[in-house]
């Protein structure tokens, strides 16, 4: 009988998974330079391994999340070492202050080919699980973070939204700056770019020298 999946498994996991696929050829993966193309190949060679061990439910893309259940409330990103960066569905301004209310698995890989064999190999250089608490923006929470210490009022705050571009109309910024006022975020680490959809990029986790509560350097390469 199939055990629960727990976030401990699941990052013991993705430590065993890129050990195990840094040393393996893939015939599969051999001249494919599409980056969303790997990164959905690994993804389903990942989440199959977990469902062959474990009880865990695996969402769709449509759906949003890979894993949705409330215990593991996780998404996988899968992105080269070249342009560490993803996207993701943009559900609210707010995201990018308080994190975007889900975890996330970041692997990272760098690709070669052996011409030769006619394989690929993909050296995971990184991986972190990063805790929903940890998931805003790194500059818009660090900015806030001081003004709220320097005593900043509604209208520095909606000032700073304003200036930034935040993606909100004025009733949006106004009650995202009550809420800031009266609950200071967290510090995230993620540096969330604005567009149809939000743009992850994660050059700061990868960098990652001090150990931060909330965020689990599996895997370290660099």
């Amino acid at each position: 009988m199939k055990q629960n999946l727990t976030v401990q498994d699941l990052i013991a996991e993705a430590k065993a998974f890129c050990e195990k696929e840094s040393q393996f050829d893939n015939k599969e993966l051999f001249g494919v330079t599409d980056g969303k193309a790997v990164g959905t190949f690994i993804e389903h060679k990942f989440t199959e391994l977990l469902q062959a061990k474990y009880n865990v439910t695996i969402g769709s893309s449509a759906n949003g999340i890979d894993m949705p259940s409330n215990d593991i409330n996780t998404d996988i990103k899968v992105t080269s070492i070249e342009q560490p960066q993803s996207s993701c569905p943009f559900r609210s301004p707010r995201q990018k202050i308080y994190g975007l209310g889900y975890n996330l698995l970041v692997f990272v890989y760098e690709k070669t080919d052996a011409r030769k064999k006619k394989v690929a190999r993909l050296d995971f250089v990184s991986c972190s699980f990063i805790d929903k608490a940890r998931t805003a923006d790194y500059q818009m929470t660090k900015t806030i973070r001081q003004m709220i210490e320097n005593n900043a009022n509604m209208d520095d705050i909606i000032a700073y939204f304003t200036d930034r571009n935040l993606p909100a109309d004025d009733i949006t910024m106004t009650q995202l700056a009550e809420e800031v006022l009266k609950n200071k975020p967290e510090q995230g680490y993620l540096t969330i770019s604005n567009a149809l959809q939000w743009r992850l990029q994660y050059g700061r986790i990868v960098k990652l020298s001090e150990n931060i509560n909330g965020i689990v350097r599996i895997v370290n390469k660099l």
